[in-house]
C-alpha cells in the first residue's frame, strides 16, 4: 500500500493523505494530468470514474461520473484554482446532479495536491479542507477516506503501465458512454506549438489531411468565440470532395477550445468537440471529447476509420510541423 499516512484534524477541519511511489515526480504528475490514467484510479475499484472533461489549468474544470456495479452513478467536478506544473494544484471538489452541474445541496471542499521527490521516488500529499465540522463528519461518514485509500491503492499498476501512455504510442479511442468518445494522443511539441498548429491556416494545411493523396481545398479557421470555421478536402485530382463547418463556442488559448461540427451537406444535428492540450513528459497530450447526438451516429462515424485518419494527421503534425527534420 503506497499510503504512508492518513490524518484528520477536527480543529483545522482537514484530512491529509500522504502516499509515496517508486517513480519520478514527472511520472506521478502526468498520471493526474492525463484523464486516461486518472480515471483508472480515481474512485473505488467497484465505482470507476469516467472523465468527460479535464482541463488542468487555472480556471479550468474536470467533470466525471463514477459508475457502480448495478449501473448507479455519482457525478462530481473539480474547478482548478491554481496549477503549478509538476509541483501541485488546487481544486474546488464537489458533487453534481448531472455531469458538470454542481449539486449545491451537498458540501464542496477545497483540495490541494502537492508533489515532491521522496528518496528514490516521489510523494503526493493530498489535503482536503472542509467548510465545517458537520461537512467533515458527513463526508468521512460517506466513505471519503476509504475512497482515497482505494484510489492510492490502484495507482501502482497505473504508474507501472507505460504502454498506453507515451510519445509514440499512437492515437487512442475511449468510448466513454453511448454518446461520448475521447480521442487522445501525446505528440512531440509544446502546448504553444500544438495550439498554433490548430490556429494558423498555413500550418493547418500542412498536417490536417488524413491519408496521403488528399489536399485541403478550404481552410477557414475560427479564432474568436462566435466565429465559424470551414474545412474542405479533395483528392489530388479534385474528386471526392467533402468538408466540415461549425462554430467556436469556447476558447481558452492555448489549452482549450470547444466547437460544433457538421458535415457539409448532411442534415441533422452535428457533434460538439472539446479539445484540451495538456503538457506531459515528452510533449503535449492532445485530447478531444466528442459528443454525438446519438449512439447510431457515433457508430456510423467511427466506422469510417476516423481514428486512423486522425493518427495519420497527428503523425504528420509531428513530422512536418512540430519536429521537422
Amino acid at each position: 500500500m503506497p499510503i504512508t499516512s492518513v490524518s484528520k484534524d477536527t480543529d483545522d477541519l482537514t484530512m491529509t493523505v500522504v502516499a509515496e511511489f517508486p517513480v519520478p515526480v514527472r511520472r506521478l504528475w502526468d498520471a493526474y494530468a492525463d484523464p486516461r490514467q486518472l480515471e483508472r484510479f480515481w474512485g473505488p475499484v467497484d465505482y470507476p470514474a469516467t472523465f468527460t472533461r479535464h482541463d488542468m489549468v487555472a480556471g479550468g474544470e474536470s467533470h466525471y461520473v463514477m459508475t457502480g456495479p448495478q449501473g448507479d452513478t455519482s457525478a462530481g467536478y473539480w474547478k482548478f484554482r491554481s496549477v503549478d506544473e509538476g509541483k501541485g494544484f488546487e481544486v474546488e471538489d464537489g458533487f453534481c446532479t448531472h455531469p458538470g452541474v454542481p449539486d449545491h445541496t451537498m458540501p464542496s471542499m477545497r483540495m490541494t495536491f502537492a508533489f515532491e521527490e521522496a528518496g528514490d521516488g516521489s510523494r503526493v500529499t493530498t489535503t482536503t479542507w472542509f467548510a465545517s465540522l458537520e461537512d467533515l463528519e458527513k463526508l468521512i461518514g460517506m466513505g471519503m477516506d476509504e475512497g482515497m485509500r482505494c484510489a492510492m491503492g490502484q495507482m501502482d499498476a497505473v504508474l507501472a503501465d507505460l504502454s498506453a501512455y507515451a510519445v509514440g504510442s499512437g492515437t487512442t479511442l475511449d468510448l466513454l458512454d453511448d454518446t461520448h468518445v475521447r480521442v487522445s494522443r501525446v505528440v512531440r511539441g509544446t502546448v504553444d506549438q500544438v495550439w498554433a498548429a490548430h490556429q494558423d491556416p498555413a500550418l493547418v494545411r500542412r498536417w490536417m489531411l488524413g491519408p496521403d493523396g488528399w489536399v485541403m481545398t478550404t481552410c477557414e479557421v475560427a479564432t474568436e468565440v462566435g466565429d465559424t470555421y470551414r474545412y474542405e478536402w479533395a483528392r489530388e485530382d479534385g474528386s471526392n470532395g467533402f468538408g466540415f463547418t461549425g462554430e467556436l463556442l469556447e476558447a481558452q488559448p492555448p489549452v482549450r477550445s470547444v466547437t460544433t461540427e457538421q458535415m457539409i451537406g448532411m442534415e441533422g444535428e452535428g457533434t460538439r468537440n472539446d479539445l484540451t492540450l495538456t503538457p506531459v513528459e515528452g510533449g503535449t497530450l492532445v485530447s478531444t471529447v466528442i459528443t454525438y447526438p446519438s449512439r447510431e451516429l457515433r457508430d456510423q462515424i467511427l466506422a469510417t476509420g476516423m481514428v486512423d485518419g486522425m493518427e495519420i494527421s497527428y503523425a504528420r503534425l509531428e513530422r512536418d510541423v512540430l519536429v521537422p527534420a
